[in-house]
């Protein structure tokens, strides 16, 4: 059940919430499937296959976003409405406009709707009651935004704040590169992403190799920043740091996953084992790449 991805956010140091009290707001907003006509139904649900909206263990709260899409292809509804015109323009003696056009697709979508596909995903939420971080297991911004909209009008004040740090990842994670040193516990890997900061958007990538220190600092002297890097930290979890403070493809190490083969008995345990060693994990590593981006300042 480890999160893959991290977008990370602060949890205001004022907000006290149980499970209990959170899980009452959750149902607010739990997730129903959509009518027929909703191309979207978003809604919190389990994140276990059967309990509460809210698992506990120690402080540490996950909960699960569930957002069920109806799978309804412009192509489709283009074929669609391609067919209508023509009936149309033998009826009227005339090809429909541009506004007509619009309102004939508008019609087909509302025809369309009930027939289609509806695809579901779920989303997970971490909330670290005691260290006060919030982390969305999403790699899209879009799916970020879908939980902190819901999350906004399910909680009362909205406990959400941004994360900024007093350096920028970009700046630091190629200072690190031009020194060919990683801060504190951590290591670098061996992908790499250097990319221009002006108009033109040129990019280097050194894929499943590490990037040459001579070639990394001519590109950094003409201009170019470090947007991806892959870093470990102590030996236990492997990741990627973007210049957005993303930490995308999060991978526990063997020194991880072997102590938690150990630790479980069965699914239950399994998945309670797992939830308890990420969320301390994690806790340290996010709080270590804080300290190394400078600490945190205010908005």
């Amino acid at each position: 059940m480890w999160f893959k991805n991290l977008r990370i956010y602060r949890l205001s140091p004022t907000w006290q919430c149980s499970a209990q009290e959170l899980e009452q707001a959750l149902e607010k907003h739990a997730f129903t499937p959509g009518s027929s006509q909703d191309p979207l139904s978003l809604g919190w649900v389990s994140p276990l296959e059967q309990g509460g909206l809210v698992h506990e263990i120690n402080g540490q709260y996950l909960i699960a976003l569930r957002a069920e899409k109806k799978l309804l292809p412009a192509s489709v509804i283009n074929q669609f409405a391609r067919e209508k015109a023509r009936d149309i323009e033998e009826q009227q003696g005339y090809k429909p406009g541009r506004k007509q056009m619009k309102e004939i697709k508008e019609q087909i979508l509302t025809e369309l709707l009930p027939r289609a596909f509806a695809v579901a995903r779920d989303t997970r939420v971490w909330l670290d009651m005691k260290n006060k971080w919030l982390a969305i297991d999403a790699a899209a911004t879009a799916k970020s935004d879908e939980i902190l909209g819901l999350l906004a009008k399910s909680v009362e004040p909205f406990p959400v704040l941004a994360l900024y740090t007093e350096q920028s990842p970009g700046a630091a994670m190629t200072q690190w590169l031009v020194d060919d040193e990683a801060p504190g516990n951590f290591t670098i890997d061996q992908d790499t992403e250097l990319r221009s900061t002006g108009d033109s958007g040129a990019a280097i990538r050194y894929v499943k190799q590490s990037a040459d220190l001579d070639e990394v600092r001519k590109h950094v002297a003409a201009g170019k920043q470090c947007t991806r890097l892959a870093m470990t930290w102590a030996d236990r979890i492997s990741f990627v740091l973007t210049d957005a403070f993303e930490i995308k493809r999060v991978a526990p190490l063997d020194i991880l996953t072997e102590k938690q083969d150990v630790m479980s008995a069965n699914d239950q345990e399994l998945f309670d084992a797992d939830f308890t060693l990420m969320s301390a994990e994690l806790a340290k590593l996010i709080s270590e790449l804080v300290d190394a981006l400078g600490g945190e300042r205010q908005a």
